[in-house]
């Protein structure tokens, strides 16, 4: 399957905002923070985080879209969609310390780091295994849910 740009944008929506989200809730009480820090602080800075990934996350398909044009294929080896994590996470952690898209008091390093990488595995592998399996026609269709 060679996703188009309307199914990795679909697809981008759905897994940050649904596995994202449960991944969120369920990491939330583990992650370091600062001894000043509430849950409800850690939880404030990990939703942030999630908005910004998803809005910039879908500049970036535009973005890769583009790069891939000039494959053969049209599309990305499986392991640069594990990659590009490293160039999404400098990106969104700027955005977050800068209060995109709302003022949760700045994330400290490691919560985002660890709230990150957990993240971006957990949808990495999603995408890769379960989602082929759960979602057979959306391998089909580009990508596409809708």
């Amino acid at each position: 399957m060679t996703p188009t740009l309307l199914g990795r944008v679909q697809t981008r929506v759905f897994v940050v905002t649904v596995i994202g989200g449960l991944w969120t809730l369920l990491v939330g009480p583990f992650l370091p923070r600062p001894t000043d820090a509430t849950q409800a602080d850690v939880y404030r800075g990990a939703i942030a985080a999630l908005g910004a990934v998803l809005v910039a996350g879908v500049v970036w398909e535009f973005v890769y879209h583009a790069a891939q044009q000039f494959r053969w294929e049209k599309d990305w080896p499986t392991l640069f969609g594990l990659l590009t994590g490293i160039n999404e996470g400098i990106v969104v952690y700027v955005l977050v310390r800068r209060g995109f898209p709302f003022d949760a008091g700045g994330a400290p390093g490691a919560t985002f780091a660890v709230h990150f990488v957990t993240t971006w595995i957990v949808l990495w592998l999603w995408v890769n295994g379960p989602m082929r399996v759960l979602f057979v026609h959306w391998r089909f269709r580009g990508g596409r849910l809708l």
